[in-house]
């Protein structure tokens, strides 16, 4: 159970959690598909197309090498990409229809509050797609990438390769980080309520400092269900994506009071 602990009167009072909260939230993301499965699956279709599109356009370019740090990066912009799940989630708990329309083209509380986190995110995504090509370059020399089936033997058996793969999950580990303690519960409480972009921010940060064990679970399964659907060639992401994004509309209605 959480237990109300206001801050300054002017933020949204940030609850305390139990250490074992994530896992609620997981059940009441599965809860929320098997209650709207077919706007949930479809949604995650569609990202799971447009995640084929993008690697089929990385490939046909010859950039094969961005591949990795676009995988990464997918983490970074999520939050954004979910908004559409938690329009679900939100519905589904007040009892209003669900459809596919409403999930894509939501009408949120804050819209353009909202628009400035997608671009932060965004922008953030380029410095670490920018910060990636620099490591390339800086470990593995101005030479080419390897062809994919010869990159995991050279990052994992040759010492520039084990280098690059150190400090490159390092430095999108940091990066990581920050776009997690930024967006847990920003972007949910933006698309909810009339709210400005810096006092959603600060309200997320202080939930990850008010309960940094729940939040470090919480930020495990976020990598761990969209790495495994990554790596099942993004089919996994069919599920795994809707399931991440009703689980922390969940995440936020608990974390964050009225």
């Amino acid at each position: 159970m959480a237990v109300t602990d206001s801050p300054l009167n002017a933020f949204p009072p940030v609850n305390r959690l139990a250490t074992d909260r994530p896992w609620a939230w997981l059940a009441a993301g599965w809860a929320d598909i098997k209650r709207a499965p077919g706007v949930s699956l479809a949604y995650g279709a569609i990202f799971t197309a447009i995640s084929f599109a993008i690697t089929a356009g990385v490939f046909f370019a010859g950039m094969e090498y961005l591949l990795f740090p676009l995988a990464a990066g997918f983490m970074l912009v999520g939050p954004m990409l979910a908004v559409g799940l938690y329009e679900t989630s939100r519905r589904l708990e007040s009892g209003q229809p669900v459809s596919l329309f409403s999930a894509l083209f939501v009408a949120t509380r804050s819209p353009m509050r909202l628009a400035f986190v997608g671009v932060t995110l965004m922008a953030l995504l380029l410095i670490w797609m920018r910060a990636a090509q620099l490591l390339l370059a800086l470990f593995l020399g101005p030479s080419e990438f390897p062809p994919l089936a010869e990159a995991v033997p050279t990052l994992l058996l040759t010492p520039e390769g084990v280098a690059l793969l150190v400090v490159g999950t390092c430095a999108g580990a940091v990066l990581a980080a920050l776009v997690f303690s930024i967006s847990v519960v920003s972007v949910p409480l933006l698309m909810d309520r009339d709210i400005d972009f810096a006092t959603a921010v600060f309200t997320s940060l202080q939930a990850v400092i008010r309960n940094p064990k729940p939040m470090l679970i919480w930020a495990w399964l976020v990598a761990l269900l969209t790495g495994i659907g990554l790596a099942t060639c993004y089919v996994g992401l069919i599920v795994t994506f809707p399931l991440v994004g009703h689980a922390t509309w969940h995440a936020y209605r608990e974390t964050v009071g009225r």
